[in-house]
């Protein structure tokens, strides 16, 4: 059961390694798309990153937000 749930995720790594590693290193790296050189990489493989936008802008650099539950 466990396995039938990983095999559309290993056929996608297994189907574009170079994607996968990519963005998996990405990830690890914490690296910022709008950031060059990243930006400027990716727009000379023909990608728009203009309208992409990081979770992480969306606090605004404000810290923590409090929430009210009724």
């Amino acid at each position: 059961m466990f396995l039938d749930e990983l095999t559309p995720i290993m056929q996608e790594i297994l189907g574009q390694p170079v994607a996968f590693l990519g963005g998996f290193a990405s990830g690890f790296l914490k690296l910022n798309l709008n950031d060059d050189p990243v930006k400027s990489w990716l727009e000379n493989q023909g990608a728009d990153v203009s309208n992409q936008s990081n979770d992480d802008d969306d606090t605004n650099g404000k810290g923590p937000q409090t929430i009210s539950i009724d």
